[in-house]
């Protein structure tokens, strides 16, 4: 069993006057994920996680170019996950148990159901104010917008590590596991969602040993899994910031 540590190495840059933060797992050899990220999605080797921040009414049309670009930065190189978010990656959450370990980054402007009737209008559409403490000098916020301080950005994203080899699908099992465990948090931390609408997974485990067959929720593991995730995003969403009157 692999017992090593989850260290995220941070990091930070400037994209138009604007300083945004970044975190990196290197695994290194021996580890595949399953991800819904752009980069690196889906099932396979992983030898790093990237989970970087971006300006709030984030606009570039190339998003797989620009995680390269931010990969290549950190000196990353063979397969990898690269995650986006507009929620303040330097608030990175934490959450443990029996040897799982969970990194996520909370972001609430616009809480989600799911299911969604036809045409409703879609408020990550609306303007958004960046959840960090810089804006360029002089910018004047976007008319109508809440404080700072109060609504941000949004995107959950979630990174864990269990120390075991999962079959392949047990591997989606987990990410079902990942996403009920996110859901009732939120909704036990006052929450009415599911989640965002841009909200990214990414779990990581051995390659080598005997695969576990099971990670849903009360399988050994995958208990372990839903418990750590819940410890992170429910914190996360708890330490938002916003009052429940402002919550929509």
């Amino acid at each position: 069993m692999n017992t090593a540590p989850v260290t995220l190495e941070p990091a930070s840059r400037t994209e138009d006057g604007v300083r945004l933060a970044s975190t990196v797992w290197r695994a290194g050899g021996g580890w595949r994920a399953i991800a819904s990220a752009l980069v690196g999605g889906g099932i396979g080797p992983v030898r790093w996680v990237l989970n970087a921040q971006v300006p709030g009414g984030y606009s570039r049309t190339d998003p797989v170019a620009h995680l390269d670009e931010l990969a290549a930065s950190h000196g990353l190189d063979g397969p990898g996950v690269g995650m986006l978010t507009a929620a303040a990656v330097e608030r990175t959450v934490r959450g443990a148990d029996g040897g799982v370990a969970v990194a996520a980054t909370v972001g609430l402007r616009v809480p989600t159901w799911a299911a969604a009737p036809v045409g409703a209008p879609d408020p990550e559409l609306a303007p958004m104010l960046l959840d960090g403490p810089s804006r360029p000098r002089g910018e004047a916020p976007p008319a109508g917008s809440a404080p700072r301080g109060r609504w941000r950005p949004g995107t959950i994203n979630i990174l864990a590590v269990v120390p075991v080899p999962l079959t392949d699908a047990a591997l989606v099992n987990a990410v079902v596991t990942v996403t009920e465990a996110k859901t009732q948090a939120l909704l036990e931390a006052g929450y009415p969602c599911t989640g965002t609408a841009s909200d990214a997974v990414c779990v990581a485990v051995p390659e080598s040993g005997t695969p576990e067959p099971f990670a849903g929720p009360r399988s050994v593991w995958g208990s372990r899994l839903a418990r750590a995730v819940h410890e992170a995003v429910h914190a996360g969403a708890l330490g938002y910031g916003a009052r429940p009157e402002q919550r929509r």
